[in-house]
């Protein structure tokens, strides 16, 4: 006699699998190494590390490019007894790799810990509570990789759901909150760990009369890390929710492949910078605004909250223009840009760290600086453009637990 099978309902069986409402922002760390360099003192630092004081004229233009930047300092891993021990790295073209990874290997997911840790003590839960780990970084490859080195130095469950993101440039922080978005709507009670970790290690090289595009990356980039837990249907007894991931979208613009480029070679990532890039963002960042948050019927744009990625000033100032925002709508992403440079990656969880705080100083009623919706962007190679939609709930954590600056 053939036994009685049990039929299963995949449909309900598979609704039982979801969450029933959007992710949510329930934390977030930054951390930074040690090593600051300001901005007014790294010009005389940059030629004289890398021996180039004799180039006058290469000199001039830097510290032309530096002071338009608008930034005041910037972490770095990289410190003058490194680069001593390391002279390659000093020369514009010289085999460097091996010593570049052998510092980012260990710094970037030990940097990523320190922000991971603050995120996990200001959401209050346990780290055991954590399913998934998302981890982002443009910041040298290894296997097993950062994400698996983050599980050991964190002690999480050795079945956490692991996922390692190379590569992404500017880009990656936004797409990261896509994927956590889709992981936690997409797996009831899961609690996703977001980690993006970043060095200029990578793109440091000396001056080259041939390529100038070159000093605008060594005038830009810094080092930072910053961590993020989402997970949907928050328990509001113990936990915080900050912001709501509302939706989310990507796009490619065509036609500017080689725009923003990086290639990995023996002489670490080499950066090519096409002076159009803030235009070609000008051309199309409402279209892109435009296809998420009209379907909110949202279209006063200086009623929302604004994170944009501060891929350099002059993004800024033609997202502004070109939006007709009013002059305190990017503050945030301003102010990250100032007191860090640009992080790539790690920047857009930056400036929402950066706004919930201020909100909270400010005593607005949300962690939108009092505004109910908002929209981040994310800038990368491709060019590639990440959009998503945020709502800002009730500023109610309390300060005691808010303890996740960067050194």
């Amino acid at each position: 006699m053939t036994p009685i099978q049990k039929v299963i309902d995949l449909e309900t069986l598979r609704e039982t699998q979801r969450a029933r409402g959007l992710a949510t922002i329930l934390a977030v760390g930054i951390a930074t190494p040690s090593n600051c360099l300001y901005q007014a003192d790294y010009v005389n630092y940059y030629f004289r590390v890398t021996n180039s004081e004799h180039m006058i004229g290469l000199k001039e233009k830097f510290k032309r490019i530096c002071d338009s930047t608008m930034i005041k300092k910037r972490f770095m891993f990289l410190t003058e007894e490194f680069l001593k021990e390391n002279p390659n790295m000093c020369d514009y073209m010289s085999p460097s790799l091996n010593a570049r990874h052998d510092l980012l290997v260990n710094a970037i997911p030990e940097l990523g810990k320190e922000a991971a840790h603050k995120a996990i003590e200001e959401w209050g839960l346990s780290k055991s509570k954590i399913t998934h780990l998302i981890f982002c970084t443009t910041s040298g490859i290894d296997m097993p990789g950062a994400d698996f080195q983050l599980t050991k130095l964190l002690g999480l469950s050795p079945h956490v759901n692991r996922l390692m993101m190379y590569q992404q440039g500017c880009s990656g922080g936004g797409m990261a909150l896509r994927l956590a978005k889709d992981l936690a709507e997409n797996n009831k009670g899961s609690r996703v760990l977001v980690v993006c970790s970043e060095s200029m290690t990578t793109t440091f090289r000396g001056p080259s009369e041939n390529h100038t595009d070159s000093l605008v990356g060594q005038a830009l980039f810094g080092d930072g890390a910053a961590a993020i837990i989402v997970g949907s249907d928050p328990d509001l007894s113990i936990e915080h929710p900050l912001f709501e991931i509302v939706s989310a979208d990507q796009v490619i613009l065509p036609g500017t492949e080689e725009a923003l480029s990086l290639h990995l070679r023996e002489e670490g990532l080499t950066f090519h910078l096409e002076k159009g890039v803030p235009n070609m963002i000008y051309e199309n960042i409402e279209n892109a605004l435009k296809r998420v948050v009209s379907p909110l019927g949202l279209s006063d744009w200086n009623s929302m909250f604004w994170i944009v990625h501060p891929g350099g000033r002059a993004i800024l100032d033609q997202v502004e223009l070109k939006l007709n925002l009013n002059k305190q709508k990017l503050r945030a992403s301003r102010h990250v840009l100032s007191e860090y440079g640009n992080m790539t990656s790690a920047c857009v969880l930056f400036i929402i760290n950066e706004m919930r705080n201020k909100s909270r100083d400010d005593g607005e009623s949300t962690t939108g600086e009092g505004l109910d919706w908002g929209v981040l962007f994310g800038f990368g190679p491709g060019l590639t453009i990440e959009t998503v939609v945020l709502h800002s709930k009730p500023n109610a954590i309390p300060v005691c637990l808010i303890t996740n600056g960067a050194r």
